[in-house]
């Protein structure tokens, strides 16, 4: 572990970066150039104290999850990637495995979404950041481990997956989900983590193997799709993509179908966020709001 090396491209790094540049506010002047320390950390999940002895010499040897996350927090490219990891003694990421590292374009338009559901995905349906808005939505899907960090896995081997859209979508979804991931699997080979997802998949579900013969390859995402939410019912979006380069992530925007209640329904979710209110189960084609949906929104907050 080179110690100096490691602090003086942290330092450098950290003061090329502007708070906009990672979704937070300018506020007030800054007497110093570039982001603090605690800010840094902060988007990092790490101490203030252990970034802030990275920094000056001092810290241990960080782990591959938190170098990842520094990565991500500094907006390093790949290459900026790995020599991080080099210098912090530990190995780079093999190419073209994806991992966790998010293409810096893509973090710099997702940190400009606050108001529209918005995440990013990698080639094998994995969540690797969301906002605020998709987490009300979705729920945390970058809380999953294994092999059911891919959307691919999770739709054939978990119900709750399913929840979020009407059970008539699910033929159309569950083709989709299979198209993407034989396009991941041409792309990476059968020896990859694609491989080992369809191997898991072909053994644990029949459903994934009647549809995974019909050879359907395509990254699919829907332009337009009706979602369900527990508080809020169905709520109609569109869907728009944008995809690296190398076509191996995806940032999602779900914006409101041109509707006066889908607006009304996305504005809903940004003030309700993760909050559940303990409603009995129900179907969710019917939301539970009675009356004027910004009725019962300030009702529940008590107002």
């Amino acid at each position: 572990m080179d110690r100096t090396a490691l602090a003086e491209f942290l330092r450098r790094r950290r003061e090329e970066l502007r708070p906009e540049d990672v979704g937070l506010p300018s506020g007030p002047r800054r007497r110093a150039p570039g982001l603090r320390r605690e800010e840094v950390a902060a988007l990092a999940s790490m101490s203030t104290d252990y970034y802030t002895r990275l920094e000056q010499r001092r810290g241990p040897q960080p782990s591959e999850q938190l170098l990842a996350a520094l990565a991500r927090t500094l907006r390093l490219t790949e290459h900026e990637r790995d020599y991080l990891f080099q210098v912090a003694g530990r190995n780079v990421p093999p190419a073209g495995t994806g991992g966790d590292h998010v293409a810096p374009a893509l973090l710099r338009v997702l940190d400009r979404l606050q108001d529209t559901p918005a995440l990013i995905v990698s080639e094998l349906g994995e969540t690797l950041v969301q906002n605020t808005m998709a987490e009300a939505l979705f729920g945390d899907r970058s809380r999953f481990t294994g092999l059911a960090r891919s959307e691919f896995y999770r739709w054939f081997t978990d119900p709750d997956e399913r929840r979020c859209y009407p059970e008539a979508d699910h033929d159309r979804q569950s083709r989709a989900q299979v198209a993407n991931l034989r396009a991941a699997y041409g792309s990476l080979g059968p020896r990859s983590r694609a491989g080992e997802l369809v191997d898991a998949l072909l053994r644990e579900s029949t459903e994934f193997a009647r549809l995974w013969e019909r050879h359907e390859v395509g990254k699919r995402f829907a332009d337009h799709k009706t979602l369900l939410h527990e508080e809020l019912g169905e709520i109609e979006v569109d869907c728009q993509v944008l995809f690296t380069e190398d076509r191996s992530q995806a940032l999602l925007v779900l914006t409101a179908a041109p509707s006066a209640e889908a607006t009304l329904k996305l504005q809903l979710l940004g003030v309700l966020g993760n909050q559940r209110f303990g409603h009995p189960a129900h179907d969710f084609r019917q939301p539970i709001l009675g009356r004027d949906p910004a009725h019962d929104a300030a009702e529940r907050r008590g107002a």
